[in-house]
């Protein structure tokens, strides 16, 4: 969207008296002074309704006002200004939320859309701001010979929006979750004030913002650890007659560590069945190619199999064409009321196999998959990102892209979401939090479980006046 300046000035100026103005009559106290950038604050009608939405077009809520920074310290401004009038503050990356997580009603958006600096690149490391997505950190690494080791299948995420959650990629198995691999973090609290976090440095803080869900800080900038990159991906899609088949040769897979990418699908068929897909992907560099054998004894359909071998990058950027699909035929732009959780590998497919019986292919649409697979739990190490206690689980996710955008079925879509995570809650199965249902503050407080104290804690002392991140409701 382009505006020009004198509309942004003057729709800043204007947002900003009428925010004093209100404040005032609000305490009946001297008017407080406004922001100092005012071309970065902005009351707009396309910017405020931009801000109202997201990607999963269930949840509306109007701010006030949407903050654009440019710099950490501006946070902090952004945040103390808002807290001293009472008024909540969301910070919004790509607004790839699904249920208003990164909305405020009639508070403050940060959109942190600006702060997106690669700021460098070392042997081990890249340093960024928190609002650069992980396809311009995957490209900068990658002038290095370098990548993150775990990368979500979208790339055009913030960073700062995946490590409030978690993030989970193909790779989680071997190198955790994206937060296990973030090295330190600077951060503005819910008090405004800038501060610096790592396993060394203000721990308590570092635990509590990495899969945290924004509720004690905001992250401005991230140092995240790299590993060397591989040349290229040869990729394996494998289809099977059945879920039962497609579960029995993942768990073989998982436990030979035959792929260094591990994911599953059960997908539409275009006739009203399914297709149960095994997505395994091995890394090498051209002077080395992949094991001949690494198929052997498997049970998948081999004449069906889709075999690629790309570069690194290609291979990374894939679920682009997906989207340019997506949004040419309006899909994109459709309510997307997805579920995502995390099963017990004890009990994964007894669940699966129930919940799939009753599921059609117009609970996903025709572009739309059930995420299923085995990964192992070793590697994730993220006091706030909760899984089962088992050494296995298996992410258990109903990603829909509904054909039409009829609310009525959108909304039955949420309640069942709501209906399924009871279900799998009661069988030790845990919520991937940026699943379209509400939560309550209860929900919450077992979904953390052990975590709860700590994040709680961490509130109370970093974001004292409960500013910060509304849309989830957890306190």
């Amino acid at each position: 969207m382009t505006l020009n300046r004198r509309r942004l000035l003057g729709g800043g100026l204007t947002c900003a008296a009428a925010f004093a103005t209100d404040a005032t009559k609000a305490a009946g106290a001297v008017e407080r002074p406004a922001l100092p950038a005012a071309d970065t604050f902005n009351c707009c009608a396309e910017v405020v309704g931009e801000a109202s939405e997201d990607f999963g077009h269930i949840i509306h809520r109007r701010p006030r006002s949407v903050f654009r920074p440019s710099s950490a310290a501006e946070v902090g401004t952004a945040i103390r200004w808002a807290g001293d009038r009472g008024l909540k503050v969301a910070a919004r990356g790509q607004g790839h939320s699904t249920y208003g997580r990164s909305m405020a009603d009639g508070g403050v958006v940060i959109d942190m859309r600006g702060i997106n600096t690669v700021r460098r690149v070392d042997a081990d490391r890249i340093v960024v701001g928190a609002g650069a997505t992980w396809r311009e950190v995957l490209i900068a690494a990658l002038t290095s010979g370098l990548t993150p080791p775990v990368l979500t299948n979208y790339l055009e995420l913030s960073v700062g929006g995946t490590l409030a959650v978690g993030g989970i990629g193909g790779s989680t198995s071997r190198h955790g979750m994206q937060t296990d691999n973030v090295l330190e973090m600077d951060v503005v609290t819910g008090a405004g004030r800038e501060l610096t976090c790592s396993p060394d440095l203000n721990p308590d803080l570092f635990d509590a913002v990495r899969g945290g869900l924004g509720q004690c800080a905001v992250i401005t900038r991230a140092t995240l650890r790299l590993v060397r990159a591989p040349e290229r991906v040869r990729r394996f899609q494998l289809f099977y007659p059945d879920f039962k088949s497609l579960a029995a040769d993942q768990r073989l897979v998982l436990e030979d560590g035959r792929f260094d990418q591990l994911q599953g699908a059960v997908l539409p068929d275009g006739t009203g069945g399914w297709r149960y897909q095994l997505d395994g992907a091995v890394y090498y560099d051209s002077d080395a190619a992949p094991d001949p054998n690494v198929l052997a004894g498997l049970s998948d359909q081999r004449g069906a199999a889709v075999i690629s071998d790309l570069t690194y990058l290609d291979d990374a950027v894939a679920f682009a064409k997906l989207e340019t699909l997506l949004r040419s035929n309006g899909q994109w732009s459709n309510p997307h009321p997805w579920w995502l959780t995390f099963l017990r590998g004890s009990n994964a497919e007894r669940l699966a196999a129930g919940i799939l019986q009753d599921l059609t292919n117009e609970d996903v649409g025709p572009f739309g998959r059930i995420t299923y697979y085995p990964l192992l739990t070793g590697a994730l190490r993220t006091p706030s990102v909760r899984m089962p206690d088992e050494d296995v689980a298996f992410p258990f996710n109903i990603i829909r892209f509904p054909p039409s955008n009829n609310m009525a079925k959108i909304d039955a879509m949420v309640a069942r979401n709501r209906a399924l995570y009871e279900s799998v809650r009661s069988e030790g199965g845990v919520l991937y939090p940026v699943s379209a249902f509400p939560m309550t503050s209860g929900d919450w407080q077992d979904h953390f479980g052990p975590a709860w104290p700590r994040l709680r804690q961490a509130k109370e002392r970093y974001d004292p006046r409960h500013t910060l991140t509304p849309g989830y409701q957890v306190f």
